[in-house]
């Protein structure tokens, strides 16, 4: 069967949308996309952390509806714009890391009445989260939310946004595979969730035992470094990915019964907005965007990256329409009977892969093109960056410009009873945190996986794309020029958006 914008845009008209995470990046695009491009969605339920419902709203208006992305929505309404929001979208105070979503029980009655779709954006994607707040978030959401679908009698589909990263750091061609209850990366283990939280707990309390409790900077760390500890035990690289992979088991787990159609949107690196509402929008910074801004700031002289590599990226919008037409597809059946849980790879290194090279070319033409301008008005000249091919490499310049002399430094500073430590101590702060970059965005430079998405293509193949319309709902990275992507709409996004 055939799908089109006509048809996804149809689906919306009169729904209920309960979403997660709108506050972040590819929410605030999915909430824009579904008001302007069917004014008649009955109401989109946005639940946010908040006190009360009425600091949910005001976080809602400052941090969604206020923003730069709304402009085209704010013109096409014009004087109407703030009367028509505030009869669609709805503001929830609450949070998954409760149970019953942290609304009380009236609200959550009222909502698992009303809800047509949900979709569960909500994340910390902190690659080095404390492993508390990750567990609570990434995984223990995941069920909070599950278990309130079984209870929506109305419930057409539940959407998850993951990541493709879920997978761990391997070679070759990565399937939209579901992750099964128990699986793990390193051979010869076994990941149970329970045993994880109860660890958390353990590791907590013995914490307090010895006087380092709760708000420390000591118990801060401890559950950072503890949840990098087991995500490396069970073959992932960090915290991030290793409970996204959780909240994924847990999902299957939940919904095994299929009474509630579930999909996974899983993206790779998300990058700006290629088309609409506005091309370049951007927030927060991605892995790759690090090198741009430190390229702009002129204060990276040299980064970690094998410029022959392909980077797997995707612009926001591409991510949200694809989540649009899974959504359809799945509640209205298109496909015959789906499995339990169906995964979809939002990526391009199959279909279309850019190397980092390209990246890096358009940023260097970019910026011989628009150069920057000092605080004097003087023009920033654009220096040639030097890039490390492999960790090792990198460690050895590391060490022989930076770790030999602070060696030297402490020394020195021994023999001058420490009339230098704080200038010892302020470099070797530094050196620690290069280094620790490098531990935890190393893997993704060096990423050498393919990810397949035939699911996704699958869908492709049932969207027509005959009418400029068709083009609102594109999600075929094929129709990305990445040359022209970077250099006129991504790295003048992250220098307009991000950089400012």
């Amino acid at each position: 069967m055939m799908m089109d914008a006509a048809r996804i845009v149809e689906y919306f008209k009169g729904k209920c949308i309960l979403v997660t995470g709108s506050t972040g990046f590819l929410g605030k695009i999915l909430v824009e996309k579904i008001l302007r491009v069917q004014p008649d969605v009955r109401k989109i339920y946005l639940l946010v952390r908040a006190v009360d419902e009425p600091s949910a709203k005001q976080r809602v208006q400052q941090e969604v509806i206020d923003t730069e992305l709304f402009g085209l929505l704010r013109e096409k309404h014009g004087k109407g714009f703030q009367q028509f929001v505030e009869a669609k979208v709805v503001a929830l105070a609450g949070d998954i890391v409760y149970d019953g979503l942290g609304l009380e029980a009236a609200v959550l009655d009222a909502l698992a009445k009303d809800v047509d779709v949900i979709v569960n954006i909500a994340a910390t994607t902190n690659f080095y989260e404390r492993y508390d707040v990750s567990l609570d978030v990434n995984v223990l959401g995941v069920k909070h939310l599950c278990m309130f679908a079984k209870q929506c009698a109305r419930l057409r589909m539940l959407m998850h946004v993951s990541t493709a990263f879920v997978s761990g750091f391997r070679e070759g061609l990565i399937l939209e595979k579901p992750i099964k209850p128990g699986e793990s990366l390193r051979e010869g283990t076994y990941l149970d969730v329970d045993a994880e939280l109860r660890l958390v707990k353990e590791v907590k309390k013995s914490l307090a035992a010895n006087g380092d409790g709760d708000g420390d900077s000591t118990e801060r760390k401890a559950m950072k470094d503890l949840g990098l500890r087991r995500a490396r035990h069970f073959g992932w690289s960090n915290t991030y990915v290793f409970t996204k992979a959780m909240g994924e088991a847990v999902l299957g787990q939940q919904l095994r019964g299929g009474d509630v159609p579930v999909a996974v949107m899983r993206p790779s690196i998300i990058t700006s907005v290629r088309r609409d509402p506005l091309p370049g929008w951007m927030q927060g910074t991605r892995t790759i965007d690090s090198i741009i801004i430190g390229y702009a700031k002129q204060n990276l002289s040299c980064f970690l990256a094998d410029l022959r590599l392909v980077m797997d990226v995707i612009p926001g919008d591409m991510v949200v329409n694809a989540m649009m037409a899974a959504v359809v597809a799945h509640s209205e059946a298109f496909a015959p009977p789906l499995p339990q849980v169906v995964v979809y790879h939002a990526t391009s290194s199959l279909r279309n892969p850019a190397t980092y090279d390209v990246l890096y070319q358009s940023g260097r033409r970019h910026f011989y093109e628009n150069p920057r301008v000092g605080k004097d008005g003087r023009v920033i000249p654009t220096r040639e960056m030097y890039f490390f091919t492999s960790i090792a490499r990198f460690h050895l310049y590391m060490t022989l410009i930076y770790k030999v002399p602070l060696e030297i430094l402490h020394l020195v500073n021994l023999l001058l009873c420490g009339l230098l430590s704080r200038l010892y101590n302020d470099l070797n702060r530094k050196y620690k945190f290069v280094m620790h970059l490098v531990d935890v965005y190393g893997p993704f430079a060096f990423f050498k996986g393919c990810f397949d998405d035939i699911n996704l293509e699958r869908l492709r193949l049932a969207m027509a794309m005959k009418t400029p319309e068709d083009q609102m709902f594109n999600f075929d990275p094929k129709t990305i020029d990445w040359d022209d992507y970077f250099t006129r709409i991504h790295i003048p996004g992250i220098l307009k958006y991000v950089c400012k």
